[in-house]
């Protein structure tokens, strides 16, 4: 039995769509490993709110620090890169959306010569009797289409977009993170300022002892021994006082560079202790967090661009289909296009492409994207927990800073009564320098841990504040 070249084609063509479309079949996904659930609660604590629903206008009642922040929104300068970076997402989902659409192209195409007959007598590109157009001069337009039978060019739309409005969250982990990062730098310049002035007001209390403790020598009561003991500690505290100071410098300057801007003075609170401790005790619920948190969402969109990649890879396997319509002007001399309607011509070339020979590349792009896929699982799975174990370190955290800072208090107000009981009993007679030394840089630490211990609540409630989302719009 003898075909046409015409039917021989066909079947040639639908022996390669059964091949493919057979072997894509048993090309199956992988199923992914199941997801640990997530705890209904914190601490069985089942709260109806979160603090991370709260803005960061209202959470932050320092009109200094809104001002802080609302300039670092403004300048910030990983915050323009990272909007920079959602211009480049948007940019790749409008390609992957047009690979949809066919595309026009403009041709002019000109030849020069005669169409030379081959040695079987035909011409160069086929059967003497068929007019190729390609061989003609042509003016015209021409569409290329390819049908998106399998669903491959959507999937790889959807992952461009869900790529994109991952970029999206990741300028919202921007966003939290300076909030976070403002606030907690301008509370350790408050801290810093009350540490400085805790110094100082040492330095005073030691120059007065060290002249008391020059008086006594020359009244014969103290030794040159005391005097140098008492001038080393004075000594000491200086120098202390200087390298706070260089600490608030360079606090100072970090926090205009995250304002992105040169080093300048920081409008602030005068006092750490005249600023109310935000409330951070109504933390919400854990799927609060998984809606709020702007790394966990990134983490879910990236997840499903991982998703659709992976089915667009295994459709890489199936044939595709192209239709390429033209319309133009057409003869073999460039004068003869133009005479109508002998030089119009109207035509539809159709194609179908099967990956025969590139199996081994298709299903090594393949394995890549199960892989990718598998990882974007993971880290989707690692900020979840990530998340919950930040909110409930910080929940304890808070908890246990209450406690310190009500002890350090009571610490440092009976110090202060040592101070002052140690002086009396020294011009008395009964205690001698170094115990009026020693209850002196007693008093001093316990000023500063427990000024150090407020610094650290406030921190902790504002790493609470960003563990549970808040601090983006």
């Amino acid at each position: 039995m003898f075909f046409s070249n015409k039917s021989f084609l066909l079947q040639l063509l639908a022996a390669v769509a059964l091949t493919v479309t057979y072997s894509c079949k048993s090309i199956e996904v992988p199923v992914l490993p199941e997801m640990e659930p997530v705890p209904e609660t914190f601490l069985d604590i089942a709260d109806s709110s979160s603090i991370g629903d709260i803005s960061w206008e209202a959470f932050f009642n320092d009109p200094n620090l809104v001002q802080l922040i609302e300039a670092g929104l403004e300048n910030n300068l990983d915050l323009r890169m990272a909007l920079e970076r959602i211009e480049i997402a948007r940019t790749q989902f409008r390609i992957s959306k047009g690979a949809i659409y066919p595309t026009m192209d403009g041709i002019v195409r000109y030849r020069s010569g005669d169409i030379r007959p081959n040695l079987l007598g035909g011409t160069i590109n086929g059967d003497r009797n068929v007019v190729n157009r390609l061989e003609n001069n042509f003016i015209g337009f021409q569409s290329t289409w390819e049908i998106d039978v399998w669903g491959k060019l959507r999937d790889r739309k959807e992952a461009s977009f869900e790529q994109f409005l991952a970029t999206e969250n990741g300028r919202h982990v921007v966003v939290t993170n300076m909030v976070a990062e403002i606030a907690k730098l301008y509370y350790e310049l408050l801290g810093m300022d009350i540490e400085l002035e805790t110094i100082e007001r040492n330095i005073e209390f030691q120059e007065m002892a060290l002249e008391l403790i020059k008086i006594q020598k020359m009244a014969g009561r103290a030794t040159e021994l005391a005097v140098q003991q008492f001038s080393a500690q004075l000594l000491s505290t200086k120098s202390l006082a200087i390298e706070k100071r260089q600490e608030i410098i360079e606090t100072e300057n970090n926090l205009n560079f995250i304002l992105g801007r040169f080093p300048a003075p920081i409008p602030r609170a005068s006092s750490l202790l005249e600023i109310k401790l935000p409330y951070a005790m109504d933390v919400g619920l854990p799927s609060d967090m998984l809606l709020r948190r702007p790394d966990i969402q990134q983490a879910e969109h990236e997840l499903r661009a991982a998703n659709y990649n992976v089915e667009a890879a295994r459709k890489e396997f199936l044939p595709s289909f192209s239709f390429t319509p033209y319309v133009g002007l057409n003869d073999r001399s460039l004068p003869a296009a133009f005479e109508m309607p002998g030089g119009l011509t109207i035509g539809l070339l159709g194609g179908l492409t099967a990956p025969i020979f590139a199996q081994n590349r298709i299903q090594a792009g393949f394995d890549r994207e199960i892989a990718s896929n598998k990882i974007a699982l993971y880290n989707y799975q690692q900020r979840i927990l990530d998340g919950y174990r930040e909110v409930m370190n910080q929940l304890q955290r808070i908890e246990n800073l209450r406690t310190v800072y009500s002890l350090r208090d009571e610490e440092t107000a009976v110090l202060l009564n040592a101070v002052s009981t140690s002086n009396e009993l020294f011009r008395g007679g009964y205690a001698t320098y170094l115990e009026v030394i020693t209850a002196q840089s007693r008093v001093l630490e316990a000023e500063l841990s427990k000024t150090n211990t407020r610094i650290e609540m406030f921190l902790t409630v504002v790493d609470l504040y960003r563990a549970l989302g808040g601090g983006w719009k």
